[in-house]
């Protein structure tokens, strides 16, 4: 059997044992239950033969006859239970192995998820953990059962007769070097097959996720291509393990045939030279066919866990991704919690190693309470201080320190529920309205509910829609306008109480009104929290208590829109040119 090794270094079957170990007891029983099933089946040859030579000797025959209908019957049900016992225990190796891998790739760090395809992970959780199932049951308890049965077997056989054990012996060695030349293959191409299916998913995903844009490119026809490529590698590479899965069980078939008819012969010779008789002759036979029964279950535990293997590879490529530590238990939000203080020092940064530097030193500090806007050109760096503070990614070098405790000092869920997020492009996830709004506080009573969705002018699509909050906002939000997307990550945000409230670019996408309104709302949050904004607009700008001012990386000017617009060139130029410079 060729064994491949994991990133970890541990063979694919280590990995398995750690799945199967919660549930070895019930799969033990279901390893006894099949045990007792082939041992009703190995007792009915000898039956058979006792019979026969009843027969022989004008003896009755009733209770031989009873013996084989109660092994017989036996046989069903103990290989029933036994089934069932072993279905449900790979059930659950799959749905425990399902929660593990879930449960991680929710913790992964937004490093690995940068350089990961979304469709590929999907793949890992559903197609990948079903294998499990098969490589449980299949084998696992197949090797054991099947390799403990056809030990039992070969022994009677070789009781009943030594030379005809050695001919069918010969015929079966002959058989195993073929399949070792075969598996390896089996392995090979079910990991390939398996890699595939994840670039579908990868594929889809990428399709799915910009459908709008996909359409108005006229590109669907291109897009279709991409899918149907990775389709179709898949079906290749899963038919190539058909084949040599199927090659392997074909030789093992064979090779019971021909061990048949050799037994036969030399069987039939035996007997007429009264070396043997018809009865021990008869048994034997009865264990050749018996015989096939336990091989192929060997042989199928072998190609199948080829298969297995290949999907407990991926699944632990998965589980070596970097992540987070485990977050504790959710903290209910306080009103009584103080304003944040923020400061950077000397902050160096970069998204890959590959890549350029975004911040090059960046320092500033904010007090606590209040409202400092950063401004810049584009790719200053502006939206990258805000994905540091939430430790999204950690700095180089430098140091981030909230209320004058460096960052990476804090319990990463302890400095994330003291920090609401407006990201950029406000994502919503597919749900409820009620369910987007509650994401971070699900605790939140319905006065507070109340109160924010009329803070941010959201109370009237409530009243619109037809369900109220319990309407479902579709995938990622697409019954919602992007204003309104906009105010329900807003509102979010705010139904966290967060010590330091972060805005990117929030409003971008509020007409007028609306925007005049919640930048009110967030002129008096800031009055009790710290407040930073990323603003292309000059109206929320000029509220703020100080601006930042960034470029290439690097922090240039601090101080309010008075004293800048006098007293730093560029931001003199943003507020003329950038800015929506209506009135001041």
């Amino acid at each position: 059997m060729s064994i491949a090794k994991t990133e970890t270094g541990a063979p694919p079957w280590r990995l398995l044992l750690g799945y199967v170990r919660p549930h070895r007891w019930t799969l033990l029983l279901g390893a006894v239950l099949s045990l007792l099933t082939g041992a009703t089946g190995l007792l009915l040859p000898l039956v058979a033969r006792g019979l026969i030579g009843d027969l022989g000797h004008d003896r009755a025959i009733t209770s031989a006859l009873l013996v084989m209908s109660g092994l017989v019957v036996a046989n069903a049900a103990l290989g029933g239970l036994g089934s069932y016992v072993l279905r449900r225990t790979a059930e659950s190796v799959v749905l425990g192995a399902r929660r593990a891998l879930s449960s991680y790739l929710l913790r992964l760090r937004i490093t690995a998820v940068d350089r990961s395809e979304p469709g590929d992970l999907m793949a890992r959780v559903t197609s990948d953990t079903t294998l499990l199932r098969e490589v449980t049951t299949d084998s696992l308890v197949g090797l054991g059962t099947g390799g403990l049965t056809l030990v039992a077997t070969v022994v009677m056989m070789g009781l009943v007769d030594p030379v005809l054990l050695g001919v069918t012996l010969a015929v079966i060695l002959g058989a195993g070097v073929v399949l070792g030349l075969i598996v390896p293959r089996i392995n090979r191409a079910s990991r390939r097959a398996q890699d595939a299916v994840g670039v579908m998913g990868a594929s889809l995903e990428r399709v799915l996720g910009a459908l709008r844009t996909v359409k108005a490119s006229g590109a669907e026809h291109r897009e279709e291509h991409r899918l149907h490529d990775a389709a179709e590698e898949s079906w290749r590479q899963s038919v190539s393990a058909a084949k040599w899965s199927a090659a392997a069980g074909n030789t093992a078939g064979l090779a019971m045939q021909v061990a048949f008819i050799t037994v036969l012969a030399v069987g039939g010779a035996r007997v007429a030279t009264d070396a043997i008789d018809v009865g021990t002759l008869v048994a034997f036979l009865l264990y050749v066919f018996y015989l096939m029964s336990p091989i192929q279950q060997v042989v199928g535990a072998i190609t199948q866990y080829q298969t297995g293997a290949a999907a407990l590879t991926r699944i632990q490529e998965a589980l070596s991704l970097p992540a987070e530590p485990a977050a504790g238990a959710a903290e209910s939000p306080s009103d009584e919690a103080p304003p944040a203080s923020l400061a950077f020092t000397d902050v160096r940064f970069r998204y890959a190693e590959d890549l350029p530097y975004v911040h090059h030193g960046v320092t500033f500090e904010v007090p606590a309470r209040g409202m400092t806007a950063f401004v810049g050109p584009s790719g200053a760096g502006k939206t990258t201080v805000f994905s540091l503070i939430e430790r999204f990614y950690d700095p180089e070098s430098g140091s981030i320190a909230l209320d004058g405790r460096d960052v990476t000092e804090w319990e990463l869920h302890r400095l994330r529920a003291a920090i609401g997020y407006v990201e950029q492009d406000a994502p919503v996830l597919s749900g409820s309205l009620r369910d987007n709004l509650l994401l971070g506080n699900p605790g939140a009573d319905d006065g507070t509910v109340t109160r924010v969705l009329k803070t941010t002018r959201l109370d009237g699509l409530v009243a619109r829609l037809p369900q109220g909050l319990d309407t479902l906002v579709g995938h990622r939000g697409t019954k919602l306008s992007g204003g309104e997307r906009q105010r329900v990550a807003i509102a979010r945000a705010l139904l966290r109480r967060p010590r330091l409230l972060l805005l990117d670019e929030a409003t971008s996408q509020l007409d007028a009104v609306n925007e005049a309104a919640l930048r009110d709302t967030v002129a008096d949050v800031a009055r009790t929290t710290t407040v930073l904004v990323v603003a292309h607009r000059l109206s929320t700008v000029t509220m703020a208590d100080r601006i930042v001012v960034m470029d290439a990386g690097r922090v240039r000017a601090v101080g309010t829109h008075r004293e800048l617009v006098t007293g730093d060139p560029l931001y003199a130029e943003l507020a003329a040119t950038q800015f929506l410079a209506t009135a001041e």
